[in-house]
């Protein structure tokens, strides 16, 4: 039975309070985003039952509904005419959910999370190699090898593991200036400033002591000339305040001369202010901080550690654990090791426990296709698909996950386990604990056993609808997670012939294959929209799967939608929250209505623009009808080239 669009927008209209609560609207090609004026007139429960909505959820200020590729446009101009509301842009909607966001806590730590998530690869390289570097230095001093280091390639190996932390504060000005606005290699040239070797080093203070201080005040205040090596929130400030002079310059500087006196005023007078006041204030600051968290980190018993693992999977949920880099960050500066991560490492486990307990103890095939994979993401460290499509959905998993997690972080602190890097949790986080390999699994361990444990325990599948009242219902959802509404008709569920037929999708692009669950955006990786795989690319160019026809075109360019000859229903969505990008980094060769060939060049991307943005160009390949497969089989977890198998139907 065909959707009634119409009927479909009017259900989610009335759920929202009506349109005198609706401040922006707009689509992407899965979701409809809204964002609105008082969540308090939400009717979530009406709004999880809509017709033909596949779930929703609340992230950056939005409250995002699924439909589905082609399903959303008519949803969404039904939804327009209805209302009489003014169609908005993706990127107008963005700032209007971002206006929205009042608390200035949780704009801190939205711009905190802006700052360093694009940053967060060149950490994870830098960490993953000293931990490497670590515990081949720790083998070598206790004998079990005999490393040599007078050669290019152990030297080299050791400049890369040092060089994202010896120039991090550069990293941060880059992204920080961009995140506030401002010319980001101007934040650079602050970020320089901050260690710049006219500078006493700051790692050398707590032996050398400080050598040299200068008077601002004669007599009065005196600033110590020392650099800001390991220090985060400095650079971060002074981002800020680059911004705010720059921004106000170009608006009052002829523009003749715009072009060198804003740049030259701006880095100058942040400079000073920086040097004279922001800096030591919140080294201070900073200071501060971490050792209030060392101190919770050495209570006895590990009584802190059980305090922050327990919170911290509820931080994910309201997006504070942004900040903790700067945590991790700070303390691998001041004590050469972060023992911060194991308590997040040990957070995320207990959540993969959970839903795993969910997975095997499930009679419903649906939950089970979901807490499965989700689990397995959360042991490798991404907790968002168990989080909200599993265990904050049926909520005492996610209770039992931060139990587990608690326990593990405690046992952790009394271990003294601690990490060389930052930036990999789960089973990966080993490798940055390869000096205490055995506390690491024993921390993973009482984690994960004690989390399934509970979960096992307090798990109950829900009553349905059907056995409430024998009409067939999906269980109910909450308003994180997608919903898990029986899937659309197939046609021999009408009694219709099958209309599909075996075949294998090629893979689009050239990268690594990796699950669809690995894919960091809830929508995808709950696999609300249909099963797949998907494609971290290193070459910006997109191919055709199979041959058939061009079905869907974002105007926005960021995916693309076509059904093969065979019958199989094809979603190509390039990169996670793109629609952001109004389609920049997107130049297609096809339209609507074509007809292409197996390899055949679609579209060109720039993956640089992607990836400068601050966003993972990670590349969904999903097959939206895949409930009218026996079988979805993806290859993964390799190298793959464009015409290589990536998606088995049968």
């Amino acid at each position: 039975m065909a959707l009634d669009y119409r009927q479909a927008a009017q259900e989610i209209l009335d759920a929202i309070g009506g349109p005198g609560n609706v401040v922006s609207a707009a689509h992407c090609a899965t979701r409809l985003r809204l964002v609105l004026a008082d969540d308090s007139k939400v009717n979530q429960a009406a709004v999880d039952n809509a017709t033909g909505a596949k779930g929703n959820f609340k992230a950056s200020g939005q409250l995002q509904v699924i439909y589905g590729t082609g399903t959303v446009n008519k949803v969404y101009d039904e939804f327009i005419a209805l209302g009489n509301i003014t169609a908005a842009t993706k990127a107008e909607v963005k700032e209007a959910a971002a206006q929205q966001q009042t608390n200035p806590f949780m704009r801190a730590i939205k711009l905190l999370g802006d700052v360093f998530v694009p940053i967060i690869p060149a950490i994870v390289a830098s960490g993953l190699l000293l931990g490497i570097m670590s515990a081949l230095s720790f083998m070598d001093a206790n004998g079990f090898i005999t490393l040599a280091t007078d050669n290019a390639w152990y030297q080299i190996l050791n400049l890369v593991s040092n060089t994202a932390f010896t120039f991090l504060q550069i990293l941060i000005g880059f992204s920080a200036a961009k995140a506030f606005g401002a010319n980001p290699y101007l934040g650079a040239v602050i970020g320089m400033l901050l260690i710049n070797p006219g500078l006493q080093n700051a790692n050398t203070v707590a032996t050398e002591g400080v050598q040299q201080t200068y008077a601002v005040i004669p007599g009065l205040y005196s600033i110590e000339w020392t650099g800001y090596q390991g220090h985060v929130i400095p650079i971060v400030i002074a981002c800020g305040i680059l911004s705010f002079i720059e921004k106000r310059l170009h608006k009052v500087v002829p523009e003749a001369f715009d072009l060198f006196v804003t740049p030259l005023v701006s880095v100058a007078v942040t400079a000073y202010v920086t040097m004279l006041a922001v800096g030591p204030v919140f080294v201070w600051a900073e200071n501060a901080i971490l050792g209030g968290i060392q101190f919770l980190l050495t209570l006895p018993l590990g009584l802190g550690s059980l305090i922050m693992g327990a919170l911290y999977a509820p931080t994910v949920v309201t997006g504070i654990h942004q900040m903790y880099t700067t945590i991790d960050l700070g303390q691998i500066a001041t004590y050469g090791v972060t023992f911060w991560l194991p308590l997040a490492s040990a957070a995320n486990i207990g959540q993969a426990g959970a839903a795993l307990a969910v997975a095997l103890k499930t009679k419903d095939v649906k939950v089970r296709s979901l807490a499965l994979p989700s689990s397995l993401s959360a042991f490798m460290g991404i907790t968002e698909p168990a989080i909200f499509g599993v265990n904050l959905r049926f909520f005492k998993p996610f209770v039992a996950g931060c139990i587990g997690g608690g326990l593990g972080a405690m046992v952790a602190s009394i271990m003294g386990l601690a990490a060389a890097g930052t930036g990999v949790t789960g089973i990966f986080g080993i490798l940055l604990c390869l000096n205490q390999p055995v506390q690491y699994v024993i921390m993973f361990a009482v984690s994960g056993i004690v989390a399934f444990a509970i979960s096992y325990a307090l798990y109950k599948d829900p009553e349905t609808a059907g056995e409430k009242d024998a009409q067939p219902a999906s269980a109910p959802v909450s308003t994180a997670s997608p919903k898990l509404a029986a899937a659309p008709a197939t046609p021999e569920a009408n009694g219709a012939e099958k209309t599909t037929k075996p075949e294998v999708l090629l893979a689009p692009l050239a990268g690594t294959a990796i699950k669809m669950t690995e894919v960091p955006d809830p929508v995808f990786a709950s696999e609300a929209m249909g099963t797949g795989a998907a494609v971290r690319p290193t070459v910006g160019k997109l191919y055709a799967p199979a041959a058939g026809t061009v079905t869907a075109l974002t105007e926005t360019g960021h995916a693309l939608g076509m059904t093969t000859s065979a019958g199989a229903e094809v979603l190509m969505h390039i990169g996670v929250d793109t629609v952001t990008l109004e389609g920049k980094p997107f130049t297609a060769h096809v339209t609507v209505g074509d007809h292409v060939e197996a390899g055949q060049l679609l579209m060109d991307i720039d993956l640089d623009a992607i990836r400068a943005a601050g966003l993972d160009p990670v590349t969904a390949v999903i097959v939206t009808n895949s409930d009218a497969y026996t079988k979805v089989t993806p290859h993964v977890d390799a190298a793959v080239r464009p015409g290589e198998p990536l998606v088995e139907l049968s």
